[in-house]
């Protein structure tokens, strides 16, 4: 399985409206040996993390179909209906149980000013739909950082393999 073991799987929460891409990501992070939650909007990922408006659900029974699942890694698409996930990421930071869960957004649209904000606001990473192999590969090292703390793996390797000039990614420095 790659070197996660069935009990520690690393768990992704999926999102995005498009069947398409939703499968396409689900897949993509199922090759890779991710456990892979996909859901259809942001209002359904809020759902499933627990966190209904502004408030979280803390061990309450509330919500039936509420329980508390170990979510590893975010990754959602920008532009969905109601809850946008630009929305999701403010939401999960500003939630005291889930601000330390690694987000990732996904666009079909490369607009650096929207990228800079998504990274101001916690984003991990941004990628470029379709989202390819060798950007669910830049996912390995929060696996690993689930799996170990180990404080050197936050660096991030200064080449990226599977750019193109047409697929250009803005930065934000940190």
């Amino acid at each position: 399985m790659n070197g996660l073991g069935a009990e520690t799987q690393f768990h992704v929460l999926a999102v995005d409206d498009s069947i398409i891409d939703r499968k396409l990501i689900e897949r993509l992070l199922k090759t890779s040996s991710y456990q892979v939650t996909a859901v259809e909007s942001g209002v359904k990922a809020l759902e499933f993390l627990g966190l209904v408006g502004d408030e979280e659900f803390s061990n309450s029974n509330s919500n039936s179909n509420c329980q508390r699942v170990e979510v590893n890694l975010i990754i959602t698409d920008y532009s969905m209906p109601a809850i946008t996930g630009y929305d999701l990421l403010r939401k999960i930071k500003k939630s005291t149980s889930l601000k330390d869960i690694p987000v990732v957004i996904m666009s079909s649209e490369n607009v650096p000013s929207r990228i800079n904000s998504c990274f101001e606001h916690g984003a991990q990473e941004f990628f470029l739909k379709p989202v390819r192999q060798c950007d669910v590969n830049k996912l390995r090292p929060h696996s690993m950082r689930a799996q170990k703390t180990i404080p050197n793996l936050n660096k991030r390797k200064p080449v990226q393999e599977c750019l193109s000039p047409d697929r250009t990614r803005t930065r934000l420095n940190e």
